[in-house]
């Protein structure tokens, strides 16, 4: 009850009060669907599509997609996993993991159809699809009608209309399947959790309000989603939730509010352009040396091509970049590029992506990856889900095989690491190298009080990460250093001390797992205690 009660007391109250709305609000859906159903199902106007000139960011990267020739098979291809709907289609696919399910309902991998030369064949492609999709699902029930599985649902289907639907038979029945999703969405906003749910809450109901010609509605839904960009933007640029993989997906949501915004009506507003701007200039300045994204936190890969649609801004330069509201830093010195966790793991009322992985970090040698952290590969609650948030997935220190911020089940968090930087300089004050030192105080309620201080030193031939925990008493300390698969074992021995290695599973993506090795060193000491990582350029030279 301790670990649930430290939980809950970080929400706010109307959190509380949002999530048992919405849980009864379920609850009744799923008892009395029909009549759910005739009451939010009003009288439709008849003004209906999106301006001719909009193409939402999900059309510019159509390789994330399946085929078409996949598609007319009934073989959908999401997260990196391939499903077949069958014949009859089963659209409550039990047998595979709910966030398969949930891609499912999306529709967004319909784009390849409306992308097609042949659009006679796409439409009848999509029209099959579409009745089955209709006759089998439920009104109200989960999966397909959670409020983020309709929002993207119906933002799909707003797109895909003039290229599928508009002048087939079925464009009335259409038309009235998006208005129930707008009449649904209204009051099934995810104020409970918010975030970039929430995001996409309202981007799916400004849509619906541009498609259906709903002014009132797009008024009220901007000056809410105005809101929620200055709480979830951050003045560094990050979004607040502290995954650089749901930045992404929160600044592309952006941006196609913006175009769509000014494909109706010619412009969009300032603080929305700002946003963009600041989020786009953040991105820059974390990308990894090879173009790709850091998965701190949860997160899967982001496509090449939709971080190339975001448009990022410029890459950090040498030197310091402190990014101090997404509680990052970037150092870089020639070929040696740092990412380094040092702030707070999520904001106080949504812990759902959070990881143990304070000063935690990220090593690049160029391109080449050396040092990277267990990632994330499913978000099922299982023993997996629980290793990848632990601190024993990151590389950082563990102290009596507690977790520095109080990781459970699958998307919660109770005690948190307060985590500050101490002290930043660049390479003309301390000598030729960058220092940044930064401590957290995750463990602080364990006999002793324990404090963990790391301190980088970078310069453009070597990484030194020199730990320091400070309190009182014996205890059981372990120092991980995640390396690459692309760094092979047997050059364990070159980075600094008497390591043990082991085997260690690294997450690439949704249930997918490569082999990789952990550095461990492990003691049981009385504090104060210290220890150091060390990685050279001649460690890149000897696997050459």
């Amino acid at each position: 009850m301790g670990r649930l009660a430290r939980t809950v007391l970080q929400l706010r109250p109307q959190q509380v009060a949002h999530r048992v709305r919405l849980r009864t609000q379920r609850a009744a859906l799923r008892r009395w669907p029909d009549t759910g159903r005739r009451l939010l199902d009003t009288p439709r106007p008849a003004v209906a599509g999106w301006p001719s000139g909009f193409i939402p960011v999900d059309a510019r990267t159509p390789t994330r997609w399946p085929s078409i020739d996949e598609l007319d098979d009934g073989v959908i291809t999401l997260l990196g996993h391939t499903g077949k709907l069958g014949d009859p289609a089963d659209w409550s696919q039990l047998h595979e993991p709910q966030l398969w399910r949930f891609h499912l309902h999306y529709w967004d991998w319909a784009w390849p159809l409306a992308l097609q030369q042949d659009q006679g064949a796409a439409r009848a492609v999509f029209a099959r699809w579409w009745r089955s999709w209709q006759q089998a699902t439920v009104f109200g029930r989960y999966d397909e009608w959670a409020p983020y599985v309709a929002s993207l649902r119906a933002w799909s289907w707003c797109g895909l209309y003039d290229h599928l639907v508009a002048g087939e038979p079925h464009e009335d029945r259409f038309l009235g399947a998006l208005w129930l999703h707008l009449r649904f969405l209204r009051p099934h906003l995810e104020r409970d959790v918010g975030g970039n749910h929430l995001v996409k809450n309202l981007k799916a109901l400004l849509g619906l309000a541009v498609f259906f010609g709903q002014q009132r509605l797009l008024d009220r839904t901007l000056h809410a989603l105005a809101r929620e960009a200055s709480k979830q933007v951050l003045p560094d640029g990050g979004h607040f939730e502290r995954a650089p993989a749901y930045h992404c997906q929160v600044l592309a949501d952006l941006i196609d509010i913006a175009e769509l915004l000014e494909a109706a009506r010619g412009d969009s507003p300032e603080w929305l352009t700002a946003a963009i701007n600041r989020m786009r200039r953040f991105l820059g300045l974390v990308l990894l040396p090879d173009g790709t994204v850091p998965l701190f936190n949860d997160g899967y890969p982001v496509p090449g091509e939709l971080v190339d649609e975001l448009r990022p801004g410029p890459p950090a330069a040498d030197g310091i970049t402190l990014l101090p509201d997404s509680g990052l830093a970037v150092l870089r010195a020639g070929e040696l590029f740092v990412i380094a966790d040092v702030g707070e793991p999520c904001p106080r009322g949504l812990p759902a992506h959070a990881h143990a992985d304070t000063l935690s970090f990220l090593l690049h040698d160029g391109a080449r990856r050396v040092v990277t952290e267990a990632g994330t590969s499913t978000y099922d609650q299982c023993a997996r889900r629980r290793f990848e948030r632990s601190t024993g997935g990151h590389s950082t220190v563990e102290i009596d095989d507690t977790d520095s911020t109080e990781v459970w089940a699958a998307f919660r968090a109770g005690r948190r690491a307060g985590a500050h930087v101490v002290d930043s300089a660049d390479s003309a004050d301390r000598g030729g190298e960058l220092v940044l030192t930064a401590e957290h105080d995750g463990y602080r309620h364990l006999k002793g009080a324990p404090v963990h201080r790391r301190t980088w030193r970078l310069s453009d031939s070597e990484l030194r990460v020199s730990d320091e925990v400070r309190g009182h008493g014996r205890h059981r300390l372990v120092s991980r250093v995640f390396l690459a698969p692309e760094v092979p074992a047997e050059q364990a021995d070159r980075f600094g001390g008497d390591w043990r290695v082991e085997p260690a599973g690294l997450a690439t993506g949704w249930e997918r797992i490569e082999p990789g090795t952990v550095l461990l060193r492990e003691t049981t000491a009385r504090l104060p205690w210290s220890d150091e990582f060390r990685y050279s350029t001649s460690e890149r030279k000897g696997a050459q």
